[in-house]
């Protein structure tokens, strides 16, 4: 293509804007829907989530393993986005583990079924496995330490102990559809604090 036809300037860097916050808002209502109704939801309830039309939505992610990958990378990002923003915002580093975690709940729910979907013998889920640990974990120990100078919990919690035991607490969830992970999460974090801050 001749440069002169080549489309640059504002209108170009506007559709390249326009196109990624499209695809931002996709995973959104994708990630929104596997948390309600697990990766297997059909593709037209993804769709009508975020307001598309179901070819859209193969247009950018051809099979269902790509468009659970990208919602997993998306959540892993917003979810490490998302703890230095809390602890700057949040009135207590407590209550910004607290939010934390509650985001990372949601983050769970979706990667449950991660391994079905790839429908692989855990090589693709190893890789992603350990980007999760790679972002998340300096996180969650950040929301930690910060709570544990401000006095408002005990020292010493390991983050990855931490994120496992919460992650062991959503598993319980498939078996029994009336068990509510979250108010034993809550209970956890409970646990967590100083006497005084009980």
């Amino acid at each position: 293509m001749p440069t002169e036809d080549r489309p640059t300037g504002p209108s170009a860097r506007s559709r390249r804007t326009d196109a990624v916050r499209n695809q931002q808002a996709l995973l959104d209502a994708a990630a929104e829907v596997f948390v309600a109704s697990g990766v297997d939801a059909p593709v037209r309830q993804i769709a009508a989530r975020a307001g598309v039309g179901i070819g859209t939505i193969y247009r950018h992610f051809p099979n269902r393993a790509d468009l659970v990958v990208a919602v997993y990378r998306h959540q892993v990002e917003a979810c490490a986005e998302a703890g230095p923003a809390l602890l700057a915002g949040a009135d207590s580093p407590f209550a910004a583990l607290s939010g934390w975690v509650d985001l990372f709940v949601d983050f769970l729910v979706t990667k449950h079924g991660l391994a079905n979907a790839l429908q692989s013998d855990g090589g693709g889920f190893d890789v992603l496995h350990a980007y999760f640990l790679d972002r998340l974990v300096p996180v969650c120990g950040q929301l930690l330490d910060a709570a544990a100078d401000a006095g408002e919990i005990r020292p010493g919690t390991e983050p990855y102990e931490l994120m496992r035991g919460i992650g062991n607490l959503c598993v319980g969830q498939d078996d029994d559809p009336g068990y509510d992970p979250r108010r034993l999460i809550a209970l956890l974090l409970r646990g967590l604090r100083q006497p005084q801050q009980v």
